[in-house]
């Protein structure tokens, strides 16, 4: 395999919370791998920051974080604003929108225009702002990665509300629009998932020749099967507990079923709005202590409480990839997933053999009954959960190593260079 020369890299995520939502996860473990291989990787970042491993350097790139934790939605005091690019951010949020891509790409291009000679590829992840255009008007290769299109969430958001509420879905979902335009002016895009490459395509408006699959990757050094027993009943999920994408409200009515007939207990490593959605509807199925949210652990924590149980559960309506799901499986956990998004491409189900040597099961989803009788029929079945637990154990050691993402994405690199120096030349021979 010939290796990709050693690149000076600007790795860009508007938000990077370290232990979910994907985006953290992916800088914190591409940037450590790119840097094993010799490149030199910069991560500019708004808040929440990544965790990043030795040899990679943090840039922040300091937002109003108008959607801390603790504080969400806050108006800051006018002491704290800096610029007109703060101002934008906290009108945008006045009037139900999400600004922070815009707002980001904004300040970094500001950023790299004072250090344009310093870098030899910009990555974007995910954010897709209109800043992304500055960078590339300097001279700078662009490359992004676009997990899936945020159209898919805007559209199930849509869908499951009405009134008043739709009309402020619409307004938060508004950066779609510049994701779309800002998309279709670079290339590559690197995507996750033959699923989300097909949705970019139809959504984005991207043709489909520009437009590369590069699956995640998991740190299988931490996510593996642990030698203390699975605790009985014990079933899992790691989802954005209010986000009706992740189908939570599917996977709490199929626990609350079996909760009937039998001992099991749910954990959610997410965390649920207070008096929200989530939390409204726990409440109303009365639960109680079968139902815990988890917050705010590290990987190694995340991993025991992965290979405790003895299924997990990805309800998902729509994914782009699943990193869970990859996780679940390095830790020999049987799954049971969605058939919908790219779920069936990352667990092997459309692949030939599956039916024999099956690493989840594939239900509707949105449908609790049917999950709740796929649940009951594994937890009766010992055998049927070892077999499948090592079946995913198998397909992680074979096609799932962020080792393999980051040289996949180095030649990504080389090929935006390469475009880049054609084009330049193509100017510069008129």
């Amino acid at each position: 395999m010939r290796a990709v020369e050693p690149l000076r890299v600007a790795l860009l995520s508007y938000r990077s919370k370290p232990h979910c939502g994907g985006q953290g996860v992916y800088v914190r473990h591409l940037s450590r791998e790119l840097t094993a291989l010799g490149h030199r990787v910069e991560v500019f970042s708004g808040q929440p920051y990544p965790e990043l491993d030795p040899g990679v350097i943090l840039r922040p790139v300091a937002s109003l974080d108008l959607y801390r934790d603790d504080d969400p939605f806050r108006t800051p005091p006018l002491a704290e604003w800096r610029d007109a690019i703060d101002a934008i951010e906290v009108a945008t949020m006045w009037t139900a929108g999400f600004p922070e891509p815009l707002t980001f790409s904004l300040r970094v291009a500001r950023e790299l225009r004072r250090r344009r000679n310093d870098f030899d590829v910009v990555h974007d992840n995910q954010g897709l702002g209109y800043g992304l255009l500055r960078v590339r008007a300097l001279g700078l290769p662009v490359a992004a990665t676009v997990h899936h299109p945020i159209s898919v969430d805007r559209r199930i958001a849509l869908r499951e509300t009405s009134g008043f509420r739709r009309l402020g879905q619409r307004r938060w979902y508004g950066f779609v629009r510049m994701q779309a335009r800002v998309a279709r002016r670079l290339g590559p895009i690197i995507t996750v998932s033959h699923s989300s490459a097909g949705d970019i395509s139809r959504d984005f408006g991207v043709p489909a020749d520009r437009l590369r699959v590069v699956p995640l990757g998991v740190d299988t050094g931490v996510f593996r099967p642990s030698r203390v027993p699975r605790e009985p009943g014990r079933i899992v999920a790691i989802a954005s507990a209010d986000s009706p994408v992740k189908g939570v409200n599917t996977l709490l009515r199929a626990v609350a079923k079996l909760a009937t007939e039998r001992d099991v207990h749910l954990t959610v490593v997410g965390r649920p709005r207070a008096g929200g959605p989530t939390e409204r509807l726990a409440d109303e199925l009365a639960l109680g202590d079968r139902l815990r949210f988890v917050n705010g652990i590290d990987d190694a924590q995340l991993a025991a409480v992965l290979a405790s149980a003895e299924i997990a559960v990805v309800p998902s309506l729509y994914e782009g990839f699943s990193l869970p799901a990859v996780e679940a499986m390095a830790c020999a956990t049987p799954l049971v997933v969605s058939r919908a998004g790219a779920l069936p491409e990352v667990v092997g189900a459309d692949e030939p053999g599956h039916r024999d040597d099956p690493a989840a099961r594939l239900v509707t989803p949105g449908d609790p009954e049917e999950l709740a009788a796929h649940l009951a029929s594994l937890l009766d079945n010992p055998g049927l959960r070892r077999r499948m637990g090592d079946a995913g154990w198998r397909r992680v050691q074979e096609r799932f190593t962020w080792r393999a993402v980051a040289v996949a994405t180095g030649r990504c690199y080389e090929e935006v260079r390469a475009a880049r120096v054609r084009s330049h030349q193509g100017r510069t021979s008129c």
